[in-house]
């Protein structure tokens, strides 16, 4: 197994060769966060699936930079989640609760300046050459970020599923690779469990509805 030095400098050779590709990240979803701000809505599905493009993106830039590991991982959770996209509602995204707001967006802004791995010319470098869409944990980071916001986004599946893989990610980052930026990653995805046990997503208020409703009509048949 590579040493945490080696694999640190392998992460930075990645942010750095592929800079180009986050620059275009960057500005795809500068377009996309200007136009829901601007008061456009999305329909849940589409918007699930925007975010599982730049996952795709971390995956395929691993493949090719030679690390299997992150190439899969971020495959295998692409796959789970356009597998739950199919769960999700047909209605436009709405924001969430206003402290959910405020905490994805502050998660969404640390994966988006994520200060780290990337050469840097001045600070200003890291608005839009971050490795968002290149390495695992800022990308993770953005993606739960909204998730937050749009409560409405998801299933339980969806949540779960970024769930463990920012506990995974940003466990990895702390405590191999020493990164203590990734501690806001752990942050967030704790944020998320803490949001799964308070606030069920409407699909699973809809879903648990349903059941009830099908029990009381059972009963009242009896």
């Amino acid at each position: 197994m590579p040493s945490s030095d080696a694999l640190l400098t392998e992460l930075g050779s990645i942010a750095n060769d592929w800079r180009w590709l986050a620059i275009g990240w960057h500005l795809i979803f500068a377009g996309l966060f200007i136009a829901l701000f601007a008061g456009w809505r999305p329909r849940a599905r589409l918007l699930g699936l925007v975010l599982v493009a730049p996952l795709l993106s971390v995956s395929v830039v691993a493949w090719l930079s030679g690390n299997p590991f992150n190439g899969t991982m971020f495959a295998v959770l692409a796959a789970f989640l356009i597998w739950s996209v199919a769960q999700l509602g047909n209605m436009p995204v709405i924001f969430a609760r206003s402290a959910w707001v405020a905490a994805g967006a502050g998660i969404i802004l640390f994966g988006w300046i994520y200060p780290h791995f990337v050469r840097m010319e001045s600070r200003v470098t890291y608005l839009y050459a971050s490795p968002f869409g290149v390495l695992p944990c800022p990308t993770l980071a953005v993606v739960i970020g909204i998730t937050l916001i749009f409560w409405d986004l998801g299933s339980r599946r969806w949540h779960t599923v970024l769930f463990v893989a920012g506990l995974l990610y940003g466990a990895i980052g702390v405590f191999r690779l020493r990164v203590q930026l990734d501690w806001v990653l752990l942050l967030a995805s704790v944020l998320l469990g803490a949001a799964m046990a308070c606030d069920p997503t409407p699909l699973d208020r809809t879903t648990r509805g349903t059941r009830h409703a099908r029990i009381w009509t059972r009963a009242a048949l009896m």
